[in-house]
């Protein structure tokens, strides 16, 4: 008994890895196939706003959307919210809305940031990061350009700069 006792707790452990290892990977990756891709529709959402209102995305229909994942201790998120707000005092009157979702952080914080930083679009709460789950948000800032017929023109993941942000507004606006 002791000589079959070696391969079975090799095969065990051998299980145990490969099982690991997919439940570790599945976790990392988020499930890719349900993540939104370009050409399809964004998952909705009902979050808290800043402004102590309830925002779904369906408040929005027939407009132009930027939605922005972000975070207060991001500095890409930090450094490309100027371009953000530039873009929705540009682009405003011609329907275009920006909202910022927020990811995880608590009222004070984003508060005192929205404070010093000026920024007047719409920000929402993720407090679950429920939101930021489905939307499948791993690197930060990631943004959602949605076009007026409801469907996601295109994603970008990293800082975005004045003349990008412009470009992709532009682009949908256009359409």
């Amino acid at each position: 008994m002791g000589k079959a006792r070696r391969p079975v707790q090799i095969v065990i452990l051998l299980l145990i890895v490969v099982l690991g290892g997919y439940a570790i990977g599945t976790a990392v990756s988020g499930g890719e196939a349900d993540k939104p891709k370009q050409g399809g529709k964004p998952p909705a959402f009902k979050l808290l706003g800043l402004d102590g209102q309830v925002h779904t995305l369906d408040d929005y229909k027939g407009q132009t959307v930027v939605l922005n994942f972000w975070a207060t201790w991001c500095t890409y998120c930090v450094k490309e919210m100027p371009a953000l707000q530039a873009q929705w005092e540009k682009w405003r009157e011609q329907g275009v809305v920006v909202l910022g979702i927020n990811t995880g952080e608590d009222e004070m914080t984003v508060q005192n940031f929205v404070k010093q930083t000026g920024v007047d679009f719409p920000i929402l709460f993720d407090s679950d990061n429920t939101t930021t789950r489905d939307y499948g948000i791993v690197p930060m800032p990631t943004t959602f350009f949605i076009g007026k017929n409801g469907k996601i023109s295109s994603i970008h993941q990293g800082e975005l700069n004045l003349d990008t942000l412009d470009d992709q507004i532009k682009q949908l606006v256009d359409l």
